[in-house]
């Protein structure tokens, strides 16, 4: 099957799967809190993902899901294992040294080695607006997170965290060529279970952590590979085969916001003064770039014997 080629423009599909993505994934945080309570960052990694490969591996036999060519199967692990097994591993190992606010704002520079991947590799483009309005974002982030009372130190576990932004931002951008043959849905599949293949080096002491864990923290783990991982991939591919990749990461800004609305209703952690205005600054940042941060369409004459594209029709 071959997907039409992403646009810059979204439609409501697309921007229902992006907001269906951001809440699954902005709500992993409290998730992923409590699994480290109970299991160290490399059993967590793997746990989450056994049991996304699991949800996953029983759709795949259930539908008879064809087998990815050898040559898409070897492009698939390559960025599976930028994106799946490098960015969770060095996030959740980061985590440990780097306080919450760091991590925060340095993921949320995936959006910018985003763009810039995309500019240099897939062709995509940003106007001067559109460059202005990621860094707005950027820096309204920062102020929901100073408006958090947490402050920004970088240690050495901020080096692991940087480099997990620039492994997923590569598994964003590299990933298009395969959506334009492949279903959202094989590709996320195949993705997801190639991804954990490597993080069985963590079996070792797992099944001791397993047993010795609280219902909680089984829950929590659970709802993570369910919802944050499988069905948050789903629908993030499927915007990805959609929309052009910097415009899709674009709205990752919105994610900080998202957190500290749903930990406003479930955690009742009422956010302060400044994290409002910094979402407010993210929000509008993240406006600017959709809607003036792209070069305007410009429609080439049709010429006799090619299509609108500039490709020779047959």
């Amino acid at each position: 099957m071959t997907s039409p080629a992403p646009s810059s423009r979204l439609d409501s599909f697309s921007l229902g799967a992006i907001g269906l993505t951001l809440v699954f994934w902005a709500s992993a945080f409290a998730g992923i809190r409590a699994g480290l309570e109970a299991f160290s960052p490399g059993h967590l990694t793997l746990y989450r993902f056994l049991v996304a490969s699991l949800v996953l591996g029983v759709y795949a036999l259930k539908v008879r899901l064809p087998l990815p060519s050898r040559a898409d199967a070897l492009r698939i692990f390559g960025l599976s294992l930028c994106g799946i097994t490098l960015y969770h591993t060095l996030l959740n190992y980061g985590e440990q040294s780097v306080p919450a606010g760091t991590a925060s704002l340095i993921i949320a520079a995936g959006p910018v080695i985003t763009a810039l991947i995309a500019t240099r590799f897939a062709g995509e483009r940003l106007t001067q607006l559109g460059w202005l309005g990621t860094f707005v974002s950027l820096g309204g982030v920062l102020l929901i997170v100073l408006g958090r009372g947490q402050g920004v130190a970088f240690t050495g576990g901020a080096v692991l965290i940087l480099l997990a932004a620039v492994f997923t931002s590569i598994y964003f951008v590299f990933q298009r060529p395969l959506l334009r043959r492949m279903k959202p849905l094989d590709f996320t599949v195949w993705s997801l279970l190639l991804g954990s293949l490597p993080m069985l080096i963590f079996l070792p002491g797992f099944v001791g952590e397993l047993r010795a864990a609280p219902l909680s923290a089984h829950l929590a783990v659970i709802y993570l590979g369910i919802f944050p991982s499988a069905l948050a991939y789903l629908t993030w591919t499927v915007a990805l085969s959609r929309v052009s990749a910097s415009t899709t990461t674009s709205f990752l800004f919105v994610s900080p916001v998202l957190a500290t609305l749903i930990a406003w209703l479930w955690l009742r952690e009422v956010p302060g003064q400044i994290s409002l205005i910094g979402g407010g600054v993210a929000l509008l940042g993240v406006l600017l770039v959709n809607t003036l941060g792209r070069p305007a369409r410009q429609t080439p004459a049709a010429q006799p014997g090619r299509t609108d594209s500039g490709a020779p029709s047959s």
